[in-house]
């Protein structure tokens, strides 16, 4: 029964201990094949995979960091490794593990499909751990994802949470999401529904969520810890700090991403291949299930208010009726931008194509000082609010006691 195991790894130094602690906690760690796209740099020293070129467990793709076109091409070259292994673990680089994690994956598969799911996905935004506090920082609880927004460029972005009395759950909870961070299945998943190296970051989750649904697979949350995530990654580089390109990537991604889910007017009139839904399913399928509607980018009650999948069924004409479209965004001032003591109000608004306002919602002191004080050392302005106009443009526009109105900051979305 072994175990084909994803890592895309970009000059990142828990690679090693991840490795290693995977090893170690693995009831049977002679059924582990990993497949590593080891993104490194040679003044890296301490990323250095020596000591496993010679075990027969591993098949490490050996990419120049210079050369890397993202996180979605790496994991898309290293499922090429994939040689029918019965189940695989996609990761990052960054986890940490239960004891006999293997095992209790394993367990969980083999009773989802004894209660007549063919094809279970375990996946998750899965607890955190803290490196520098380990295994003391670890979040003892499992988490789940629910929706967060449409962000403007239309890829879906979720948030983790707490499984709520999961201590009286005996399996698995449906899931409508999937996270690149951890999923474990079928091995045949590497070849139904594999990575599109034309996608950058964004999208790569909301995408293969659908693709997988639509080939069959049924969803799940562990409802037991069974590996950890460090989430923050203080002080170290990303692909995108090191590649010029990546601005038009992320611009192309997500184009791509648009037109697979027909958003915003978007045809989709290019040939996805491989990478396209499947059909067991169809889109509409999925979103009757999940409660999410991406031409209308909207979302219904029943799934903003974080309640497990499926959604209800409603008749043709209720479920045209039951979408919200909501619009979430975080605007980023920067300090520079704001540097008088006496603002008194800020305008924070958002505007549509023709330079209408569609919502505004100004800032007060107290909400100025909080943001102030950020750890991040800038300024997040995030607004929520209904809307069936896409905005287009937001302005931030501050007014000072001593200087009356200050420059207006505006960003195009």
């Amino acid at each position: 029964m072994k175990i084909f195991i994803q890592i895309a790894s970009y000059r990142d130094p828990q690679l090693i201990p991840t490795i290693k602690d995977c090893l170690a906690k693995a009831k049977n760690p002679k059924n582990l094949v990993f497949s590593i796209a080891w993104q490194h740099a040679e003044e890296d020293v301490w990323d250095n995979l020596d000591e496993y070129m010679f075990d027969k467990r591993f098949k490490i793709v050996d990419i120049d960091y210079r050369t890397s076109q993202g996180a979605c091409w790496a994991r898309n070259e290293l499922q090429k490794n994939y040689d029918g292994e019965e189940y695989t673990l996609q990761l990052d680089s960054h986890h940490r593990f239960v004891e006999n994690w293997d095992e209790e994956c394993i367990k969980m598969i083999k009773h989802l499909q004894n209660k007549g799911h063919e094809k279970p996905l375990l996946t998750g935004y899965i607890s955190s751990f803290d490196p520098e506090n380990d295994p003391d920082g670890r979040n003892m609880v499992p988490w789940k994802m629910n929706f967060d927004r449409f962000i403007p460029e239309g890829a879906v972005f979720f948030l983790p949470a707490a499984i709520d009395n999961f201590n009286d759950w005996a399996e698995p909870i449906p899931a409508r999401f999937y996270s690149a961070h951890f999923c474990f299945t079928l091995g045949q998943f590497c070849l139904e529904v594999p990575h599109d190296p034309n996608y950058y970051f964004h999208g790569e989750e909301i995408s293969i969520a659908v693709r997988a649904y639509t080939w069959g697979y049924d969803l799940f949350h562990p409802h037991r810890i069974v590996a950890w995530h460090e989430y923050t990654r203080k002080g170290r580089r990303k692909q995108w700090d090191d590649d010029n390109k990546w601005v038009t990537r992320n611009l192309e991604c997500h184009k791509r991403n648009r037109k697979l889910f027909e958003m915003d007017g978007e045809v989709k009139d290019i040939d996805f291949g491989v990478y396209d839904f499947g059909t067991v399913r169809t889109l509409g399928d999925y979103e009757k299930y999940s409660g999410v509607s991406f031409k209308r980018r909207a979302v219904q009650k029943y799934t903003l208010e974080n309640n497990l999948a499926p959604n209800p069924e409603l008749t043709d004409e209720e479920f045209e009726a039951s979408f919200l479209s909501i619009f979430k965004h975080c605007i980023d001032i920067m300090p520079h931008q704001v540097t008088l003591d006496d603002y008194d109000f800020w305008v924070v608004a958002f505007e549509d194509a023709s330079g209408n306002t569609i919502h505004r919602q100004d800032a007060d002191v107290n909400e100025i000082n909080i943001f102030k004080n950020d750890p991040d050392g800038y300024y997040k302005i995030w607004r929520t609010f209904q809307t069936d106009v896409k905005p287009a443009k937001w302005v931030v526009w501050p007014h000072s006691i001593s200087k009356d109105w200050c420059e207006r900051i505006t960003g195009v979305l």
